[in-house]
């Protein structure tokens, strides 16, 4: 009797399988969240070279038309993967439901969202219009101190603080943004005052996403539909208030083969980028999405230069540059160890 208990199967320990459960949950998480920022670290770099070869190298002049276009293209988009059931917009919905037949989302949700939607018109015409009077390497250099404007809104949106240790690598950040600009001889005060500008609205905007998204029940899907469908009628009835729309027709390089893909390849970056900034911004955070910001410059000044041309050999850039790279680093070393 004694010999048949023994050989029983061995009792469980239930918060050992529940400690276990929530480690997989966990990692699975983090993981997610790396995928996030990496597809958002791929999909920047490629928007800005897009953006910058239609606004220079074709010398587009409409950069409201631009953003236009990669609205539209992002609802076309949206409307169609939602109508044959491929994604849903709120988290845990059936593919089924579409909710408002004209909107696909609540009213109530979209008024939820409005301020989120002003945020990002207000970062997506400024950003668009920033890139185009300075040159690439330059443009990345000044868009990192968006960090400190991200803390800032995150602090007075959500009341998030941040450790010593994540402030520390902010402030090497920004130290190395002023050394990289200190001695650009192509110093302009419109294109320097447009960055910062965007630097502004872009703190506001993902601190929005951290705020409204989660609150508001819509999944990155969701929050892109909404921005879109309240966005693009305002955006088009401003680019025919203001003549772009019929300018745009006699532009030389319309029916171009070369200016065509480049420009749709800018809408495809721009659904892909606005998907990833949402999702790399609920999953991790605000801050950390401008981060994400920062660590793909490498590439984009490389890239950029090696394109478009730019900053000549500048040692101080260089040192700059570094310690920009530097503090992305210490930053996401930072969030590994929990600090």
């Amino acid at each position: 009797m004694d010999s048949t208990k023994k050989e029983g199967l061995p009792l469980i320990d239930p918060s050992k399988t529940e400690l276990r459960h929530e480690t997989a949950v966990a990692s699975a998480m983090s993981n997610k969240g790396a995928h996030a920022a990496l597809g958002y670290m791929v999909s920047a770099v490629l928007l800005i070279l897009f953006n910058k070869a239609v606004l220079s190298s074709y010398s587009f002049p409409y950069a409201n038309v631009i953003t236009l276009f990669q609205m539209l293209c992002s609802c076309a988009f949206l409307y169609a993967m939602k109508r044959w059931k491929i994604i849903s917009f709120t988290e845990g919905e059936p593919q089924s439901i579409t909710g408002n037949p004209v909107t696909l989302v609540p009213l109530n949700t979209l008024f939820h969202t409005l301020p989120l939607a002003v945020s990002y018109l207000l970062y997506m015409l400024i950003t668009m219009e920033s890139v185009r009077g300075i040159n690439v390497p330059m443009y990345t250099t000044l868009r990192r101190t968006t960090v400190a404007f991200t803390m800032i809104m995150e602090y007075l949106l959500t009341g998030r603080k941040h450790s010593s240790y994540v402030v520390g690598s902010v402030g090497i950040i920004i130290l190395g943004a002023f050394v990289a600009g200190a001695r650009d001889l192509s110093f302009d005060a419109y294109s320097y005052s447009i960055v910062f500008i965007a630097n502004i609205c872009t703190a506001v905007y993902l601190a929005s996403i951290a705020r409204i998204g989660k609150s508001s029940g819509l999944n990155s899907f969701g929050l892109m539909w909404c921005n879109g469908i309240i966005c693009a009628p305002i955006l088009l009835f401003w680019t025919s208030f203001s003549g772009d729309l019929e300018a745009m027709m006699s532009f030389p390089y319309l029916y171009s083969k070369g200016f065509q893909v480049v420009m749709f390849l800018s809408c495809i970056m721009a659904f892909l980028i606005n998907y990833f900034v949402f999702l790399n911004t609920t999953l991790n955070s605000a801050l950390t999405q401008t981060i994400c910001g920062n660590l793909k410059d490498l590439f984009t000044i490389g890239l950029g230069w090696l394109l478009f041309g730019g900053l000549p050999f500048d040692l101080m850039n260089v040192v700059g540059q570094s310690l920009g790279f530097l503090g992305s680093g210490l930053y996401a070393y930072c969030k590994i160890r929990g600090k």
